[in-house]
């Protein structure tokens, strides 16, 4: 992906998320200088395999595995430094060093524990199958203007004040919500007093930071969560995410010029997945989405819960193209359907007896269309071992073919496995 014109590169997922990221991010960035997460929270899981050592990241870019790779969480996360922590802690433990190489913005917002309160009494997110992460919260407070950012540990009055008045409004919402749940002011000052010691010397002017790295010519990976059809304004409102997920959010949450920004890659598994409620039209019936489940291992990174599954839906994709400007692809888990006899693409949904080729806004719509296939066989061999396109059996590279011609946008990368040479470069 990078070259002498490519230097900065944005990873979106272009389904409901779960899509391979952390893969990508991973194999990229051993020719990166710098990975910059953009956005979200500790309610993504990117997971990496080395060996046989599988690494589930939230909140750090993938990119941290790799020596010398500078790492950044940009100000359109929101940091959960608890988790933040955690995730430190057992990398080093794993013999991995981070000093020195990862930076936090300190314009970004903090999730506190009111927040994860909230999210876990609130029935609109337990109706909308969230995390329970504090993540949708945290960004409430941060469009009211009332949020907490990691700047404002540098000022104990500020932050007591912030905090005081986060905490009346949390007791009041669980009050309402009928939970006996209350949050105190001086227990969430005392956790971020312990935790600033750290956190502080973390923090920098990341736009600033990855501006002049752009500037010098290094190679910048900007790494977002979650999928495009989860984005806040583009995905399936309202069970979205409450961040920008597409590639426009990439210039926002790392505070650098859209016109910096050379590639956007977007990363489809070779079907579709998505976890939680919502719409998923492609959806498989129970016998042939449990089987691909189960060949996927398609449980959640972060909650463990069972994702959906559906066939491949070029709908869906070629709409997440146009709103990100994919300039790339990368298939992952196409060895996942090496059994399958027969495989079905989506060409376009009917509703009210009319063919659609564009994804609605419409929630209604999309939750009663027919989707349209078009059958192909499989090829039921194994294609772990392929690492050229021509080791593909011939029925896979037509499964791919048609992939790319419904789509529109040229797939440059075919993942096999989940270890990070099993992968194959178009």
């Amino acid at each position: 992906m990078f070259s002498q014109t490519n230097r900065t590169v944005v990873v979106v997922g272009a389904q409901w998320g779960d899509e391979g990221k952390g893969k990508l991010v991973d194999v990229l960035a051993e020719s990166a200088d710098w990975v910059v997460r953009y956005q979200g929270g500790a309610n993504a899981g990117h997971t990496v395999v080395l060996g046989d050592h599988s690494f589930i990241l939230h909140q750090i870019p993938s990119g941290i595995l790799h020596e010398g790779v500078r790492c950044a969480i940009g100000n359109g996360v929101v940091l959960d430094p608890d988790t933040l922590f955690t995730e430190i802690d057992g990398l080093v433990k794993d013999g991995f060093d981070v000093e020195g190489r990862l930076y936090v913005s300190d314009r970004a917002h903090l999730v506190l524990p009111y927040h994860k309160a909230i999210d876990g009494e609130s029935s609109h997110s337990l109706s909308l199958g969230t995390t329970g992460r504090g993540i949708g919260p945290a960004y409430e407070d941060k469009i009211a203007r009332r949020g907490v950012r990691v700047l404002d540990l540098r000022h104990a009055d500020r932050l007591r004040e912030l905090v005081t008045s986060g905490v009346e409004r949390a007791n009041a919402q669980l009050a309402a919500f009928g939970s006996e749940t209350r949050c105190d002011a001086d227990d969430v000052l005392a956790t971020l007093h312990r935790l600033k010691d750290r956190l502080l010397p973390l923090a920098e002017d990341v736009g600033l930071m990855v501006y002049r790295a752009q500037k010098s010519g290094a190679a910048v990976l900007l790494e977002g969560a979650q999928g495009s059809l989860l984005d806040v304004d583009h995905g399936t409102y309202p069970f979205v995410t409450s961040s920008s997920t597409t590639s426009g959010g990439a210039a926002t949450g790392v505070g650098i010029p859209p016109t910096s920004i050379n590639a956007v890659l977007g990363v489809v598994k070779a079907y579709t997945t998505r976890v939680g409620t919502g719409p998923l039209p492609t959806e498989m019936d129970d016998a042939m989405g449990e089987r691909v489940r189960s060949l996927g291992n398609e449980f959640g990174a972060t909650t463990g819960r069972a994702r959906r599954c559906g066939w491949f839906d070029a709908v869906v994709v070629r709409y997440a193209s146009r709103i990100n400007g994919l300039t790339d692809v990368a298939v992952t888990k196409l060895d996942v359907l090496d059994t399958l006899d027969r495989l079905a693409i989506c060409t376009g949904y009917e509703y009210e007896g009319e063919i659609h080729t564009e994804f609605p806004a419409d929630i209604t719509a999309v939750d009663r269309v027919v989707p349209q296939y078009e059958w192909l066989d499989g090829w039921q061999t194994s294609t772990a071992g392929a690492r050229r396109l021509e080791d593909l059996p011939s029925q896979a590279r037509r499964y791919l073919d048609r992939m790319q011609e419904l789509i529109g946008t040229r797939i440059t990368y075919v993942s096999v496995g989940t270890r990070r040479d099993q992968i194959i470069g178009l």
